[in-house]
């Protein structure tokens, strides 16, 4: 049986993903730089402020225009008008199911921890009223690399005193199951086998995320 769950953020407790998404289009407008669409934008998901900043940079060819202390100022300028945007959050912007699946976690005594790229983690969980149920939230600061490495996931299964292996890992991003396998924990992704892969359990929206489901997939899988 599985002693832990790991969550994402983005786009499994809520989607702030349009709001990220609206940030770095501003940004890059601002910079001159063009072709940041929605196609563009799925590199971006699950993947820390920095490396999506050098992405952008890398697609307008100005990864050297900048020092880095411009580049630490255009990282902030994106956060500052990102948090802007995610003040109006609230408990009704947390999707479907996954207050249930917390509470459920909860009385079964497995634990709950945060593994997210966003910095800005423990705001977005205090603004949905969800913080009481997190054991631990990884610092997304204090790991060496960001999603697809796997760091996120192993200090969140650290934060709550279990291997990764006794863990299961809740995604929506193929950075991010690619972070949970090779952190050695169990994946279960929310979307499209076009996007996550055929390899591994999905499920269609954030309401199939069940104690139920967990407990199968995790028998299902030979742990």
């Amino acid at each position: 049986m599985f002693k832990a769950v790991l969550f994402d953020l983005d786009g499994v407790i809520t989607d702030t993903a349009e709001y990220h998404y609206k940030a770095w289009k501003a940004l890059a407008e601002e910079l001159g730089i063009e072709g940041l669409d929605r196609e563009f934008n799925e590199q971006l998901k699950g993947v820390s402020r920095e490396d999506s900043l050098t992405k952008i940079l890398a697609l307008g060819g100005k990864e050297a225009a900048y020092s880095a202390e411009e580049f630490a100022a255009l990282a902030k300028r994106k956060n500052d008008n990102y948090v802007k945007m995610i003040e109006k959050v609230s408990p009704a912007d947390v999707y479907p199911g996954i207050l249930e699946l917390l509470k459920d976690l909860k009385r079964e005594g497995i634990k709950i921890a945060l593994a997210s790229a966003s910095k800005n983690g423990p705001f977005l969980l205090e603004r949905m009223a969800l913080t009481e149920y997190f054991d631990a939230i990884a610092n997304p600061a204090l790991v060496a690399a960001s999603k697809p490495a796997p760091d996120i996931f192993i200090a969140a299964a650290e934060g709550v005193g279990v291997k990764p292996e006794e863990a299961i890992g809740l995604e929506d991003a193929q950075a991010g199951i690619t972070a949970i396998k090779a952190s050695g924990a169990l994946p279960i992704g929310v979307g499209r086998v076009e996007d996550l892969g055929s390899d591994i359990a999905l499920v269609p929206d954030t309401t199939g995320f069940t104690v139920d489901f967990l407990k199968a997939t995790w028998e299902k899988s030979g742990r």
